[in-house]
Parts: C-alpha cells; sequence; structure tokens
C-alpha cells in the first residue's frame, strides 16, 4: 500500500485559471514527493443566488454540463476517471479555444472511452447531489468568498494559486513548498495583486 501524501485538489473544468493550477498540480506531482487526488466543485453551485451580469449567468447556466459530465462519469466509473476526463475537456476549452461545450463534452468521453450516457447524464441533474456534496466538501475548507481551484495537503487549505505560465519542473516545486509555508502559518489568510495578463496556455 502507498503512503505517499496526498493532495486533494477541487476544480470546474471551465475555469481557466482552475486548468492553470492543474497544470502547475501536474508538475508538482514530478518534483515533490505527493500525488493528488481530483474533485469536481461549481462556479455554477457558487454562484446560485448571487447578483450576476447578464453575461456571466449566462456563462454560468452552461458551466453546468462539464461539471456535470466529470461527476457522472465519477459516479459510475470511479475516481480514475475524473483527471482523465477532466483534461479532456479542458485541453479543448482552454488551450484549444473552444466555446461549443456540447461537443466538447461529447468528444472527451470519446476519447476517454467512456459510453455516451455519460454525457447524456451531463445533461441532466441526476447526479447533483454527488456534484454539490463535492463541491461543498471543498468550498468548506476555505470558505464562499472564494473560487476554484481549491487545493488540500497535510491539514492546510487553500485557494489558488491564481499563476501564469504554469510553472515548471524546480519552479513548480518551489511555489509549492512556499505556498505550504504560507498557507500553513496560523492565522494567514491572504496575499494578492491585481493581474495583468490572461492565462498562458502553453
Amino acid at each position: 500500500m502507498s503512503t505517499q501524501p496526498t493532495a486533494d485538489f477541487w476544480f470546474d473544468p471551465v475555469c481557466p485559471w482552475a486548468w492553470m493550477t492543474s497544470r502547475w498540480m501536474d508538475e508538482v506531482e514530478k518534483v515533490r514527493d505527493v500525488s493528488v487526488r481530483w474533485h469536481v466543485m461549481s462556479l455554477a453551485v457558487l454562484n446560485e443566488g448571487r447578483d450576476l451580469p447578464q453575461e456571466y449567468r449566462d456563462l454560468m447556466d452552461r458551466a453546468w454540463l462539464p461539471a456535470r459530465t466529470v461527476v457522472a462519469a465519477q459516479e459510475v466509473y470511479g475516481d480514475k476517471v475524473v483527471k482523465p476526463l477532466y483534461d479532456a475537456i479542458g485541453t479543448r476549452i482552454h488551450p484549444g479555444g473552444r466555446t461549443d461545450w456540447d461537443a466538447v463534452v461529447d468528444e472527451a468521453v470519446r476519447e476517454v472511452g467512456l459510453p455516451e450516457d455519460v454525457a447524456g447524464a451531463g445533461r441532466t441533474d441526476a447526479h447533483d447531489t454527488a456534484l454539490r456534496a463535492s463541491h461543498a466538501e471543498g468550498i468548506g475548507l476555505v470558505g464562499e468568498d472564494v473560487g476554484t481551484p481549491v487545493v488540500a495537503f497535510g491539514g492546510v487549505a487553500f485557494f489558488g494559486p491564481v499563476v501564469t505560465p504554469a510553472p515548471k519542473g524546480e519552479a513548480a516545486g518551489r511555489l509549492w513548498d512556499g505556498t505550504l509555508l504560507v498557507a500553513g502559518t496560523p492565522g494567514f489568510f491572504e496575499i494578492k495583486r491585481t493581474r495583468t495578463r490572461g492565462p498562458v496556455f502553453d
């Protein structure tokens, strides 16, 4: 049985900043003694009942499909399908720049080798209890005033880091070390500066 330390990572498939952080975590796994468990959270759930601009509200309405699809796959086929399906969806949406999310989900499900009914389930609320539970677990660690991603490791949980481009190699490891250091400091809550550029997809 593996005793490798495990980090838990909550993402919404449509969030470009979560995508960037997930690419960083892929690098962290290569250079630090940690493995990652992947979980879905939902910006649509997070923003329920909030007064949003119509454009963002429309985006949240569309964001249900990718999140529901990943959770539907997880419920039936287990945790092992979460990351491959996230990668297949996210690669199309983020570096791929695709906005036809219905087609993206169908293609991603096929790429991962899952049956079409997984995408069909993602178009319903059949797995929303599991989606909301996964979301609540992640957001419960950091509070309602943040978003995705959420990372938990060794009794410490935090939102982010929000970073672009995703550091690679030992640079990714140093950011991991530093993030754990500041997030693990009692009473520490936030470091922030204005974003001066959008996600840089490799």
